[in-house]
Formats: C-alpha cells, sequence, structure tokens
C-alpha cells in the first residue's frame, strides 16, 4: 500500500510540478502524518523537495535550471519574446518599473533600451544580468538569499528593499492563472514578493503565454481581478475575456 502510494505520488509530482499537502491527503484518503512520513521517504531519495505546505519535483535536469543560458524551443522563444516586446511598449520614459523573476519577464531588456532615463527594480538575477550589459538603465537590485531554481533573490531583505521605492509598473510573473484560483506560483519562497507587489500602488501587468492558462501552481498569491493589465500571446477563452471585460482588466494579445 504505502509503496504504491510513493510511487502515485512521484507519478502525480512528475505531472503537476508541484502539490500540496492538503491535496495529497484528499487524493489518498490518509492523514497529514502519513502524506509527511511518505514526503520524508521521497525526500531521502532525492526526487522531491519538501517546501511550506507541500512538495515541488527535486530539480533534477541542470538545464532547466539554465533556461536562459540554453537555446529555449524557438516556437516557444518567439511567443515569449512577443509578449516581453509589447509589454516593454508600455513603459515610458523615466518610469520606475520591477520587472519580476521567469523565462517571459527577462525577454524585456532588449525592448526597453529605446526609453530614456528607465530605472530597473528586480530581484531576478537574469534580469540584472540582462540589464547590466546596457548603459541605458539605472538597475535596483533587491539583494537578499538566492533561491536557485528560479535565479531569484528572496526572503524579508528583498520586501525590505522594495518598501523604499516608488514604482509606476510592475511586470509580473505566474506559473498558472485560472479564474477559481488566480494567478499562482510554484514557489512558495517569492509568493510574499508577489503579493506585496501587487499590493503596492503601481500598474499591475501580468505576462503570460497561453499555456499557463487554467493551470494553477502550489500557491495563489493573487486574485485576477487585482491585475490592471494582461499580455498573452494567444487569444483567451471565452469565460476570461468576459471576466477580465466585467472586472475592467486590459487584455493585451500580441501578433505573432
Amino acid at each position: 500500500m504505502k509503496i504504491n502510494r510513493l510511487r502515485k505520488i512521484q507519478e502525480l509530482l512528475e505531472e503537476k510540478k508541484s502539490i500540496s499537502i492538503n491535496d495529497l491527503c484528499t487524493t489518498f484518503d490518509v492523514s497529514k502524518n502519513t502524506i509527511r512520513r511518505d514526503i520524508a521517504e521521497l525526500e531521502k531519495r532525492g526526487t522531491i523537495s519538501k517546501v511550506y505546505g507541500g512538495i515541488v519535483l527535486q530539480e533534477q535536469e541542470a538545464p532547466k535550471a539554465a533556461a536562459p543560458v540554453v537555446p529555449e524551443d524557438n516556437t516557444d522563444k518567439i511567443h515569449k519574446q512577443n509578449i516581453a516586446r509589447m509589454a516593454a511598449s508600455l513603459v515610458q520614459d523615466d518610469d520606475v518599473i520591477y520587472i519580476d523573476s521567469g523565462t517571459t519577464t527577462m525577454h524585456m531588456m532588449p525592448y526597453l533600451e529605446d526609453k530614456h532615463n528607465i530605472t530597473i527594480v528586480t530581484a531576478s538575477i537574469n534580469v540584472i544580468n540582462i540589464a547590466a550589459t546596457s548603459p541605458k538603465f539605472n538597475i535596483i537590485a533587491t539583494g537578499g538569499t538566492i533561491y536557485a531554481p528560479t535565479k531569484a533573490f528572496v526572503g524579508p531583505s528583498v520586501l525590505n528593499c522594495l518598501k523604499q521605492y516608488n514604482i509606476s509598473k510592475i511586470f509580473i510573473s505566474s506559473t498558472g492563472i485560472s479564474i477559481e484560483n488566480g494567478l499562482t506560483t510554484a514557489s512558495p519562497l517569492e509568493c510574499d514578493i508577489k503579493r506585496y507587489l501587487v499590493d503596492k500602488q503601481g500598474k499591475k501587468i501580468l505576462m503570460v503565454d497561453s499555456t499557463k492558462i487554467d493551470a494553477s501552481s502550489l500557491i495563489s498569491f493573487c486574485n485576477l481581478d487585482e491585475i490592471d493589465c494582461i499580455v498573452v500571446d494567444k487569444e483567451l477563452p471565452a469565460r476570461y475575456k468576459e471576466f477580465f471585460a466585467e472586472h475592467n482588466v486590459e487584455v493585451i494579445v500580441c501578433e505573432n
């Protein structure tokens, strides 16, 4: 029984990438203590990583951690670049912007080169590295503890840094969005940062590709009606169009 459950937990995790303890208890109809013992066993095997409130798939493939360096699937990369280009067009001279960590947001920098006196605040190491190659940008790195899976700074020092600045536009990434669960992330360590940014004054712009639509990850960090704008690569399903229209959220679909 336990062996079968461990195998099924591993299979679920490989499919979903992250699962909460509560969902595991419901799926297998067992107690939290039983699930915690299963998690401890899988953790010993090195196949999963324990996070607050759940588990995530252990990052075993070095190329995934280095995705910005290794060429992406060309079609996928083009979609992300189109989203980044359109999002960058929303930036004006003298703006102070926050760019979230993510494989879409990091493509914004080349499209910001024609702007003047742009200040970029970010916790993303990839964004910092790309932006630092251009003398055009004023870069404020939050500092903090490095979270390797997303190559981003996390921890209290990030929030302390963000409190100092008046940010006019916030470019947010998400590993999944749905009407039911809102914007979600697989990274509990980044959740508080994303939540703070959504609560902050300034225009909230969500950048996602269509594969993230109608998907949910480990933790929700805001409701869909809390954003001001969504930039996406394909037309949204009808119910999302209706939802965003009802809540005055601007929808920008990129031309591919």
